[in-house]
């Protein structure tokens, strides 16, 4: 039981898409994208695949792997299943909001963390614009992109600091003095 949770902490489900249009799916280490020469992925069969950096277009984390059979066709055609590209309203969850062109001219939005990740590694690792679907990162190596455009910082909402306290000069008398008492 306890090998099983570590080798999946170890190893997570990922699609990777190619320029030429093809895709793998396998399994991706705890350390793909740290500053590694190719990518390796253990491959549904069980070998262990290399594939250069210059060929991805990008590495999807997703939570199954499409089905096998050839009926699903739709499947086989995007099997990371990204249908929504692009933010359609302001995405609510912090960190640096994201437009892309790869290289072969398709746009990708997505939401990456405002920390040293942005300049150091491969790539970026993003969250994309619909979480709901099989997508839940997506890994963008930097050959794979042409232009990057910060479209908004998005940060942490901000709580109003206390008014400072007023001074006790200005403070409402709750009791009466016994001066005024007598004039009632």
């Amino acid at each position: 039981m306890r090998k099983s949770r570590t080798m999946s902490l170890l190893r997570k489900r990922v699609i990777v898409r190619k320029f030429s249009k093809e895709w793998l799916a396998g399994y991706a280490g705890a350390n793909c994208g740290q500053n590694s020469a190719a990518l390796e992925i253990l491959d549904l069969s069980g070998k262990v695949v290399s594939v250069d950096w210059n060929e991805v277009k990008w590495v999807c984390y997703v939570r199954d792997f499409p089905a096998q059979s050839s009926s699903q066709s739709a499947a086989q055609a995007n099997p990371e299943h990204l249908l929504h590209k692009r933010f359609s309203v302001r995405p609510r969850t912090a960190g640096l909001w994201l437009r892309m062109t790869l290289n072969d001219g398709e746009e990708l939005e997505g939401l990456a963390a405002n920390d040293r990740s942005l300049i150091d590694g491969v790539g970026l690792l993003l969250t994309p614009p619909d979480t709901r679907s099989n997508t839940q990162k997506i890994f963008l190596p930097r050959q794979a992109i042409q232009s990057l455009e910060v479209v908004s910082l998005i940060g942490v909402a901000q709580r109003k600091k206390p008014a400072a306290p007023r001074p006790s000069s200005y403070q409402a008398e709750l009791f009466r003095n016994d001066s005024d008492a007598s004039t009632i």
